[in-house]
């Protein structure tokens, strides 16, 4: 089991409701396909942010790192990056990642608890 979040490009939505729908849309366009567009390259610069604090999750490492797939870029499509991370670092990894993301201008979602962060 893991715990989500989204991460992308654009104008921060009104509210959380709103988020949501962008989310979504965002969710089927660019993760919920078959082939997709690499990440901009402010996605990725924010993917290398996360992984300045954190490496990437391998075999030899699972269980120190909290991204709960690898390479974690894999996870990034065009101008959003929905990834998981372990239920038992993810209170700390996602207040990171949340303030990471506002740092560099970049919307945080909750999809778990349908809300912003931070």
């Amino acid at each position: 089991m893991s715990y989500d979040l989204a991460v992308w490009e654009g104008e921060r939505p009104a509210d959380d409701r709103t988020a949501g729908r962008v989310f979504n849309d965002l969710y089927d366009r660019y993760i919920d396909v078959d082939a997709g567009e690499p990440p901009t390259e402010r996605i990725a610069a924010y993917v290398a942010g996360l992984l300045e604090r954190w490496s990437d999750v391998t075999e030899d490492d699972y269980g120190t790192s909290p991204w709960h797939t690898g390479p974690l870029i894999r996870e990034a499509r065009g101008p959003v990056i929905y990834f998981p991370m372990s239920w038992s670092m993810a209170e700390e990894a996602s207040a990171f990642a949340a303030s990471l993301a506002q740092s560099m201008e970049l919307v945080c979602f909750d999809p778990q608890q349908n809300r912003l962060r931070p």
